[in-house]
């Protein structure tokens, strides 16, 4: 399997369905493929896309958006039956022009996500280090920022090095243009707001890289960091059990 053909998962209903395998990893590691996935919204799937979930044998979901969000719609467990988690990683989205007041609110609201969300994070790791949860999705609106908080605890547990962890949340920037396009459709009225409000729909690199150095500085290490939410070591161990496997394999 290749990075270009496997990696984002195409479907009708979300724009930003991608595979966390095939990264290489400490000690002669891979990622493995298949296993783990990261989304953007999951309510508006399509019978077809449901279709490709089952075939990817989905049996855990997980949302990490707020309470709000939930409510305007979900992930068909009727359609599709799975063990549904709902963990919000933030109580309430900001409005668009709380980015215009607060320049730089997206990389604070990564941090404050490491700061306030430390019992969801937790309870998160622990739902896809069980037994047989695997394969799982776990997603927010845009598949970008609660979700690459998340991917990045994860594959920096996993032993794939910063340079990577990062690529990995860059590579939504591609899909945040397929979003904005899909938003200015459904909500045509808000266009102008849409198509304003840049640091929305931005996945700059640096703005992964000051999360990882934010938590270098406070907490020593990410495996330092869950460890002092809780997280044993038993669950870090199942974690890397469950989703490495030899690079040479």
């Amino acid at each position: 399997m290749t990075d270009a053909l496997d990696r984002l998962i195409a479907l009708d209903g979300a724009v930003n369905f991608r595979d966390l395998g095939g990264y290489a990893a400490a000690g002669g590691m891979r990622t493995r493929w298949r296993r783990l996935f990261r989304a953007d919204g999951l309510g508006e799937l399509t019978g077809d896309d449901l279709g490709v979930l089952r075939s990817l044998g989905i049996r855990t979901v997980i949302d990490l958006r707020s309470e709000s969000e939930l409510e305007r719609g979900r992930f068909d467990v009727d359609a599709h039956p799975v063990a549904f988690h709902h963990f919000p990683f933030i109580e309430e989205l900001p409005d668009a022009q709380e980015f215009d007041r607060r320049p730089g609110l997206l990389g604070s609201q990564y941090q404050e996500i490491v700061t306030d969300a430390g019992a969801q994070i937790r309870a998160t790791l622990g739902v896809l280090a069980a037994p047989d949860a695997l394969p799982a999705v776990f997603h927010c609106t845009a598949g970008k920022d609660r979700t690459g908080v998340l991917s990045a605890i994860v594959l920096s547990l996993l032993g794939v090095d910063e340079e990577m962890v990062v690529a990995d949340y860059a590579l939504s920037g591609e899909a945040m243009l397929r979003l904005r396009a899909k938003l200015i459709v459904k909500y045509p009225e808000g266009r102008e707001t849409i198509e304003n409000i840049d640091e929305v729909f931005s996945a700059e690199p640096a703005q992964m890289e000051a999360l990882l150095d934010h938590v270098r500085r406070r907490y020593g290490s990410v495996q330092a960091y869950v460890s002092g939410l809780g997280v044993g070591p038993e669950v870090v161990e199942s974690l890397r059990t469950s989703l490495l496997e030899p690079l040479s394999g």
